[in-house]
């Protein structure tokens, strides 16, 4: 936040990630009280959620439409959830629920795109240590490997529009935006799988329909919607294997 800020166009910005966080920490806090919960005093979940929505709306997005667009995110990890996790990515889910029903312009700033092309190092820096405290690389590089070589074959060949060259894949917004989602949504714990085998499918699925749907359609909504699948694949993984463990713990 502090990094992209620097950019002009952005520094309203740490206004819309001061109030989707507050937002955030605001809904954990009600529903900690309403199911009793000896934490609902803070909701760390909250924070980093509205952190994330305030990285990717533009930093032009009326505060109403940040409170809600955090709002719809955080209702998605109360309610669309399997035991304690949630289904989709809470982040995600808000952030296209607003593309969709709000109209939300959505710059992804927080990837530092609208500042010089080096800077993508603090970008890379910051996410290193994000994977590495989560123990996510296989997932990381995986999606980046599968993501960009698919948009240069897609280049190369004159997939989709016939406008796309290969040399697109490698340029902004493409590159920050996947790096941004990469090391900062795909990796998020609850809603991606923590063996090895399983983060690399999830990425492969990621990557297959966020290019899939760019090509197709373009627009904002193509990472967000193969993150999201990605999501539900490890969910019906999970119910899949649920049952087997339930007979080996009681047989």
């Amino acid at each position: 936040m502090g990094i992209g800020a620097l950019h002009p166009s952005d520094t309203s910005g740490i206004k819309t990630i001061g109030i989707a966080m507050v937002t955030g920490i605001l809904v954990d806090v009600l529903v900690g009280l309403l199911r009793q919960n000896n934490r609902w005093w803070f909701g760390d979940g909250g924070a980093v959620t509205g952190a994330i929505i305030g990285l990717v709306l533009s930093s032009t997005t009326p505060w109403s439409i940040t409170v809600l667009t955090t709002a719809v995110a955080m209702a998605s990890k109360h309610i669309l959830k399997i035991g304690r996790k949630p289904i989709f990515n809470p982040a995600a889910f808000g952030l296209l629920v607003a593309i969709y029903v709000f109209h939300t312009e959505q710059s992804w700033w927080g990837d530092l795109a609208d500042l010089p092309q080096w800077c993508i190092v603090f970008l890379i820096i910051v996410g290193y240590f994000v994977a590495s405290r989560v123990n996510k690389f296989p997932q990381v590089l995986t999606f980046l490997g599968a993501y960009f070589a698919l948009l240069l074959i897609a280049g190369y060949f004159h997939f989709g529009s016939a406008a796309f060259t290969p040399g697109d894949a490698l340029r902004n917004p493409i590159v920050n935006s996947a790096l941004f989602l990469a090391f900062f949504m795909l990796t998020d714990p609850p809603t991606s799988p923590g063996k090895y085998k399983e983060q690399v499918i999830f990425s492969l699925i990621a990557a297959v329909i966020s290019v899939g749907i760019y090509l197709k359609f373009g627009g904002l909504a193509y990472l967000l919607i193969g993150l999201l699948a990605a999501n539900g694949w490890k969910t019906w993984k999970s119910c899949r294997s649920e049952p087997a463990k339930l007979h080996r713990r009681f047989s």
